[in-house]
């Protein structure tokens, strides 16, 4: 007989998620985790770069605290003391997990896990503590006699990803690093260069930045965040550039050379450069974390990239085998695989679930914030869609005024025909926050004009998705209508 109802291999915010809900359906639920729960988000992603990040907003802030009326002289700061509460949030955020565990009634088994059979795993000591400065953070699989068997009825595969190695000679040499390598930074690099201009490397290009280091961002595409609305792109890129960032799009790095303390970065575009820096971060994508689970013990086959292919159940091909989070490849975002964990959960249990991919915010956390849900403008007129476009500016809220914070603008992609909202884009003060209303829209298929006629409370950031429907609706109140 199986040892447990439910195994669940990864405690990141897929599988702890997963198995806070499987056990509140009543099943006997176990984790196998070989780290601290939390997984990626909590420990190397979303939480610890938003409180770094949220260090460099403080500085920046105090530093032009003058044009608040606030005298504050001599402002600096201390990045030991920003790593300090860092890792201080980021363990009562894990250390909170470990107890919704608990509380639960969920047995957490520290190890890595190997299948040995579709429903069966092995466990073994987990390996050296991770690895942030040059080369990869996880070590090899730990190797030896396993410590227990486990068996369940079903399992979940939960084990996230890891950052994509960047294919180019001289990617291994020290100073190149990933975005996890970036957290075991001691102090600020005087010259960073950044590879990728997607969320993780601008988000990094931004905070170092911040703290005055001398960044240059290269992007193979034409521009920035190219996953957003082309328009959203082109404003991070202008901002970048006012902030004395180095944006290079439609360029490629072909290889990376030591010369004497520095690196020597070739850059290939419209013409061909060599860049100096310091430090190299490396920001090009992640791959799925399933070396050294034996995935082929369990049955399971991988797609051509790695992922494991999964339905809208998040069922396997393998009979009582599930897949979550980063490991699908459906979308790599922390409140996907925690729905996904949701959804597995409840099917597993008997109850009726399926996941709807069609609309997901995602965030990404720059000066200023950039968020998005639905339909950009160029996938809606790719798709066949009529539409009409409502933009409002930050810089005409009194709110954003007050604040000082008035770059970006709100842009709404919708229906010609009925005004439905298709897609929502964000660039500006609290986009993030802001995004909620946007995803709500879409999913009750909300119209400009239903925007439009709820009420907003003044002044407040909220406010522009309602100007910004007025602005689509032809009936703008707080800017000029356009020429005609």
């Amino acid at each position: 007989m199986p040892e447990f109802d439910l195994l669940i291999i990864g405690g990141g915010p897929g599988g702890y998620v997963a198995a806070i809900r499987a056990a509140q359906r009543g099943l006997h639920v176990a984790v196998v985790e070989k780290e601290r729960p939390g997984g990626v988000c909590l420990n190397w992603g979303c939480i610890p770069t938003k409180a770094m990040l949220r260090s460099a907003e403080v500085f920046e802030t105090l530093s032009a605290a003058a044009d608040f009326g606030v005298q504050a002289d001599n402002v600096r700061f201390d990045f030991a003391a920003v790593r300090r509460r860092k890792d201080g949030i980021v363990g009562k955020l894990t250390g909170g997990v470990a107890g919704l565990l608990r509380a639960n009634g969920v047995t957490v088994i520290e190890g890595h896990a190997r299948f040995t059979g579709p429903t069966t795993v092995e466990v073994f000591e987990p390996g050296p503590s991770p690895v942030f400065t040059d080369g990869p953070r996880y070590a090899a699989a730990p190797t030896g006699t396993p410590t227990r068997t486990v068996t369940a009825t079903d399992v979940i595969v939960a084990t996230g990803s890891v950052p994509a190695a960047l294919p180019v000679p001289g990617a291994d040499l020290p100073g190149v690093i990933t975005s996890d390598g970036a957290f075991g930074l001691t102090e600020v690099p005087r010259r960073l260069l950044v590879i990728g201009g997607s969320a993780v490397g601008v988000e990094w290009a931004g905070l170092f930045a911040a703290f005055g280091a001398e960044v240059t961002v290269v992007e193979m595409q034409d521009l920035l965040v190219p996953a957003e609305d082309t328009e959203i792109g082109a404003a991070l890129g202008r901002s970048f550039t006012e902030r004395g960032i180095t944006v290079l799009t439609g360029c490629t790095v072909t290889g990376i050379d030591r010369t004497g303390d520095a690196l020597e970065v070739d850059v290939n575009g419209a013409t061909t450069r060599k860049i100096a820096a310091d430090i190299v971060l490396v920001g090009v994508g992640r791959r799925p974390n399933t070396a050294d689970l034996d995935l082929k013990y369990a049955g399971l086959d991988t797609d051509a990239r790695g992922f494991i292919p999964v339905d809208d159940r998040l069922r396997t091909t393998v009979e009582n085998v599930y897949a979550i989070g980063d490991v699908t490849g459906k979308a790599l975002l922390a409140h996907v695989a925690s729905h996904q964990g949701l959804t597995a959960a409840d099917v597993i249990a008997g109850h009726d679930a399926h996941i709807d991919y069609t609309v997901i915010p995602a965030a990404t956390f720059t000066h200023p914030e950039i968020a998005s849900v639905g339909l950009t403008e160029d996938a809606a007129r790719a798709g066949g869609h009529e539409v009409v476009i409502a933009k409002f500016p930050f810089a005409a809220l009194g709110r954003a005024e007050a604040l000082g914070e008035t770059q970006g603008f709100c842009k709404i992609v919708a229906g010609a025909r009925y005004r439905e909202v298709l897609g929502v884009h964000i660039i500006g003060p609290s986009a993030s926050d802001l995004m909620a209303e946007g995803a709500l829209a879409i999913s009750l298929e909300a119209t400009l004009d239903e925007l439009a006629d709820t009420i907003h409370a003044h002044p407040t950031l909220g406010e522009i998705g309602m100007e910004a429907a007025l602005t689509g609706l032809g009936l703008p109140i707080h800017i000029a209508p356009r020429s005609r």
